[in-house]
């Protein structure tokens, strides 16, 4: 372990003098692709870094056991720096296993709602309200890219960005299909129903990830709608973009301009295409392993929200809380970081036995 924390810090130490070099500092695409590989490197280092401290602490303390004077204080010192150590080893073996190079990334989440008519979309709603306010308490942003409301409430589709470093890294195990039981506002006789919405997650692209020919994109350009003949423009403003290769289809109609309305298609368009590859790579090369959490795929039952019972339940993990109501509020970082525990442990056992 210690072997591959000095060449971590070796290359950390490379890539900060890199980027003080005229020949980087003269190339955007170079300088942004050292950036993020030296950020995705910083908490390891700092870990290491801490952790020798720790070592040379516990070796000045021992030296003090052999004076009687200060035995009884050095002992209750090495007490604490052995556990201190025990914790950071255990963090530096989690920091070792190679990291998805998109953790550090914006993320594009859509939500459509799927089973359930009108309770389906108001659930949608529901979720992207609980991903807004949790990103919101992470210190991200949150920018609506397409929207399209349903007719009672929610959204047959919502389309977002949350901006924020490592935002991908903790919310790239949404995406599936949710369901929720409860009784609808829409139900008269007071029964519960089982309804569903689908989430997709996808890293941003940039240039670096896709580059995209204009001559693999077909655009439409059509008059937008909304919900009930709410919204309805009076010019050609709606954008629906093609692209060719891959078939993948977006439209955008929230802006009254057409000009906005296709940058917002075209970044979409850029991510959809960039995930699509990611996952053509993957299924190529049987990348998928057996330490993945979930297939990632919009169709795989993932979660369930009780609502009489006060109850989320995430399959994949056995993962099960009691404050659903908490959770609809954002706080949905004890889900989280036990998706993150069980995937750390899983790539954890790959990598020992390899």
């Amino acid at each position: 372990m210690i072997e591959r924390l000095e060449l971590t810090k070796k290359r950390y130490d490379e890539i900060n003098e890199l980027l003080q070099s005229s020949e980087v500092l003269s190339d955007l695409n170079k300088s942004k692709e050292l950036s993020i590989e030296l950020s995705s490197l910083e908490d390891t280092v700092n870990c290491y870094m801490e952790y020798k401290k720790v070592l040379s602490d516990l070796e000045e303390a021992n030296e003090m056991l052999k004076d009687k004077e200060l035995a009884e204080f050095a002992s209750e010192e090495i007490t604490e720096l052995e556990s201190k150590k025990a914790k950071l080893e255990n963090d530096l073996e989690l920091l070792l296993i190679p990291k998805d190079k998109n953790d550090l990334k914006n993320v594009l989440m859509e939500i459509r709602g799927a089973a359930g008519g009108d309770e389906g979309n108001i659930f949608a709603g529901d979720l992207f309200r609980m991903y807004e306010k949790y990103a919101l308490k992470n210190g991200f942003q949150v920018e609506v890219l397409n929207a399209l409301e349903g007719a009672s409430g929610g959204y047959t589709l919502i389309e977002f960005m949350i901006k924020g470093k490592n935002a991908y890294s903790k919310l790239k195990y949404e995406s599936g299909s949710h369901r929720v039981q409860r009784v609808p506002v829409t139900e008269a006789n007071g029964r519960i129903q089982t309804s569903t919405a689908t989430v997709l997650v996808m890293p941003e692209a940039d240039s670096i990830d896709v580059d995209i020919n204009e001559n693999d994109i077909r655009v439409d350009i059509y008059r937008s709608s909304g919900a009930g003949g709410q919204h309805v423009n009076t010019t050609d403003s709606a954008v629906r973009m093609t692209h060719i290769p891959t078939g993948i289809v977006v439209t955008c109609q929230n802006e009254r301009s057409q000009i906005k309305n296709r940058e917002r298609a075209f970044q979409i368009l850029k991510s959809r295409v960039y995930d699509y590859m990611i996952k053509k790579e993957e299924e190529e090369t049987g990348a998928i392993r057996k330490s993945k959490i979930g297939t990632g795929d919009r169709s795989e039952k993932i979660r369930t929200y009780n609502y009489p019972q006060n109850r989320v339940t995430d399959h994949r993990i056995g993962f099960t809380t009691k404050q659903l109501d908490r959770v609809m509020e954002g706080e949905l970082e004890p889900i989280i970081e036990a998706l993150i525990i069980e995937d750390g442990k899983r790539k954890l056992e790959v990598e020992s036995e390899s």
